[in-house]
């Protein structure tokens, strides 16, 4: 290669050393006196075009050392096409600038400034090129064109990453393109990275490489600046303000455009990364495509943590915008109150108003980030890409009712039945867990011409009037109605503080004899026995171990029907089941689904055999007018898919037993707890007075309202309202269950040091 260009420049080449580099080949060109840089291209007439732009561009700029410079070959030329080693090449020859790379620089606030203050600077020279190339051009590291870049999601191997890229995607879409026509647009830089930028003396003092030029919205030069100024930075917004200062210092911002910026980074952070699975996939040598790929996802999932409402008011802060004032919360409480009823309560003393949700966190309108280790309906996490896609394609085709013949129908009962045992091979759709309970009563009449039905002490099963009913946990409450003459309510057998409480069996047989012995003494036949596996509402309180195995036999002995409701404890949540009642190694006749089925779309299921659904078919027409409607069908599917493609319940089994691990340890520091207990990740944690196994209720709300103070949301149950319960997303990590526990062990330091 020396031999072959050496003839190309008037002065002499005395070394041609080839350096790293994305899709074209450099080389740095040593003179006796100076450096440069030589640029080969493969030959195409649009990298021709585009080469041109980029040499237009810089022969634009300011010739203070700044930036690179071409400089012509022999003829005069600033391009020479040729053939190098048979294949037809561009080439060209740029000035090498000096300095420090950003990359290799120690930052300071002040050096962030100066990034954007140099970066302004360069995009007011900028402003003022008009070039129809670079405005044809349409690519994938063009943050416009972010959508050219989903084809390569799936070459990011973790699942966890993809659904996090996907949900970017869905923000930028949802966010951005709208207003994307509204915003200024100039021929920018497009690549102002960390090896990119040179420094000397705490401030930038050259960019090198325009191969990425292109003509864009402005904002998106501040965004890619941004980006990786601050991607490797545990605090990234914090340092973001400094180069958006210092940009509009130089180049004032428009509102609108700093309002998009929080998306605009995002977008910036899933090129990266979907470029550097794509460049693994197809060329794995290359080593420099994936330079920045630990820091961009590292700062992806710190930036999820943000909240949206905060990185928008901070941006525009810096830039001496002001920010819209949220209402009190006050004023919203008194809003819902008006059009509702106080009856319909109220989380935490500091009621939260939430605006928005992603995964294991949720925002807050004033700009909170909560980490949600309470909420199991999203039983794969909020917002959810998948969930999100599907239910807008869906809902843009059919949705309609069960009338008529769809196949989202059957495939998705098919694939819902597969996962029980053999016996269980039906199913209806309804519209929530409550509506199933109360079907699964219509179904335990039906079967058996019997009335009396069996529950659990503390047992919540819905809030229609038939669900109440069978409900303790309703009907047992001080304003509740009071238990019905065709119920029987059998003690919970709870191996903590009930009556028997070795859990090595015989503690569920005794349980299940006392519970036997209710049967045999009952005046009428029992139609069902209902029953979560765990009892949630009763304490998050397993069911002592084999009890179901004694009690089912008894049930059906005198013709009931044995029902196990799942709506919190299925669909893998329990990690080392599937379904709850498998830990009991029974089979019921009937199975109740809810909440999780759909994400927390309206949804509910029985599931039961074929016998008993054929009674239930000698009576009047069943309808549930939504129950099992195209949308609904198509996104409990995707949930089902995701729980196997994303290994969820294997997840809920690791995170659940490091999760427990670490609340036991915390029960050997605290006398506070009594008992840790529970399954995967529907946990209860039993807040006791110190020595004892006495109930403190007011310690457990304290926990509660005091983690929510900052900003992680657990709960409170239990028939004294002491056990704190925590069932979060299946998409909970282990640094997730750790900071609970770490801030839980911080509460109670606190609560212990006040109390001296």
């Amino acid at each position: 290669m020396l031999n072959t260009i050496k003839p190309w420049f008037n002065f002499e080449i005395v070394e041609l050393k080839k350096l790293n580099g994305y899709d074209n080949v450099n080389y740095l060109l040593k003179t006796e006196t100076d450096n440069y840089i030589f640029k080969t291209y493969l030959f195409s007439e649009d990298m021709l075009a585009l080469v041109e732009a980029e040499n237009s561009v810089l022969q634009t700029l300011k010739k203070d050392q700044s930036f690179p410079e071409p400089i012509p070959f022999k003829t005069g030329d600033f391009l020479k096409i040729t053939t190098i080693n048979g294949v037809k090449t561009i080439c060209r020859l740029l000035t090498f600038l000096e300095g420090t790379f950003l990359g290799d620089a120690t930052h300071t606030p002040e050096l962030l400034e100066s990034i954007g203050r140099f970066t302004a600077q360069m995009d007011l020279q900028l402003l003022e090129i008009n070039n129809y190339v670079l405005k044809a051009r349409a690519w994938e590291w063009d943050l416009q064109y972010l959508h050219l870049n989903k084809k390569y999601i799936h070459d990011i191997e973790v699942a966890s990453d993809r659904h996090l890229v996907s949900y970017f995607f869905q923000q930028y879409e949802l966010h951005v393109t709208p207003i994307l026509p509204d915003l200024r647009k100039s021929v920018i830089h497009n690549d102002v990275n960390e090896w990119n930028v040179l420094v000397t003396n705490n401030t930038v003092s050259g960019l090198i490489d325009f191969g990425d030029v292109t003509y864009s919205p402005l904002i998106n030069e501040l965004a890619i600046a941004i980006t990786y100024a601050c991607f490797d930075k545990t605090k990234p917004l914090e340092w973001a303000i400094h180069v958006i200062k210092g940009y509009h210092e130089v180049l004032p911002l428009e509102a609108k455009e700093l309002e998009i910026l929080y998306y605009l980074i995002a977008g910036r952070l899933c090129t990266s990364v979907c470029n550097s699975a794509h460049a693994k996939k197809t060329d794995p040598d290359n080593v420099y495509a994936s330079v920045s790929e630990k820091n961009a996802w590292n700062m992806l999932f710190r930036w999820l943590t943000i909240n949206p409402i905060h990185a928008k008011s901070e941006f525009l802060k810096a830039a001496h915008f002001r920010s819209e004032t949220p209402k009190p919360i006050n004023d919203h409480i008194a809003k819902r109150h008006k059009v509702s009823s106080p009856i319909l309560s109220l989380s935490y003393d500091e009621p939260i108003y939430m605006v928005g949700a992603a995964f294991q966190y949720m925002y807050d309108g004033y700009g909170n980030t909560f980490l949600d280790a309470y909420n199991n309906i999203p039983h794969i996490g909020h917002a959810h890409p998948e969930i999100t896609k599907i239910a807008s394609q869906q809902i843009a085709t059919l949705n309609t009712n069960t009338r008529y013949i769809f196949d989202a129908y059957y495939d998705y009962a098919e694939a819902l039945l597969s996962k029980f045992p053999e016996a269980l091979d039906t199913v209806f759709f309804v519209n929530s867990g409550s509506a199933a309970s109360d079907l699964a009563m219509r179904l335990a009449h039906a079967h058996t011409k019997h009335d009396t039905i069996m529950i659990m002490e503390h047992g919540y099963h819905g809030n229609t009037q038939t669900s109440i009913d069978i409900s303790h946990y309703k009907y047992n409450n001080k304003k509740g109605q009071g238990q019905k003459h065709h119920i029987i309510e059998t003690a919970i057998p709870d191996t903590y503080r009930g009556q028997y409480t070795t859990n090595d069996g015989s503690a569920g047989k005794a349980y299940a004899q006392d519970a036997i012995q209710q049967v045999e003494n009952s005046d009428t036949p029992i139609a069902a026995f209902i029953t979560e596996p765990v009892v949630g509402c009763g304490g998050q309180v397993p069911l002592a171990k084999d009890y179901l195995k004694h009690v089912y036999p008894a049930i059906r002995q005198q013709g009931g029907i044995c029902i196990s409701d799942e709506v919190q404890t299925g669909f893998g949540r329990l990690g080392d089941h599937f379904w709850g009642f498998e830990a009991q190694e029974v089979v019921p006749d009937v199975v109740i689904l809810g909440k999780p089925i759909a994400n927390g779309h309206p949804m509910g299921a029985v599931v039961t055999t074929k016998a008993i659904a054929e009674s239930f078919s000698k009576g009047v027409e069943f309808f549930s007018s939504f129950g099992g409607n195209p949308v609904s069908c198509k996104i409990a599917l995707t949930v089902l898919k995701e729980i196997e493609s994303s290994q969820l319940q294997q997840n809920t089994k690791v995170v659940g037993d490091y999760y427990q691990s670490l609340f036991n340890t915390l029960k050997e520091r605290y006398n506070c707890i009594g008992d840790v207990r529970g399954s995967g990740l529907f946990i209860g944690v039993e807040i006791v007075q110190d020595n004892s196994i006495e109930p403190n209720t007011e310690l457990a709300h304290h926990i509660k309202n005091e983690l929510r103070n900052r900003y992680i949301l657990i709960s409170t149950d239990g028939p004294h309202d002491s056990v704190i319960k925590t069932k979060p997303p299946l998409c909970f990590t282990k640094a997730n269950a750790k900071l609970v526990v770490d801030t839980m062990a911080s509460v109670l330091e606190g609560y212990y040091e006040n109390r001296v």
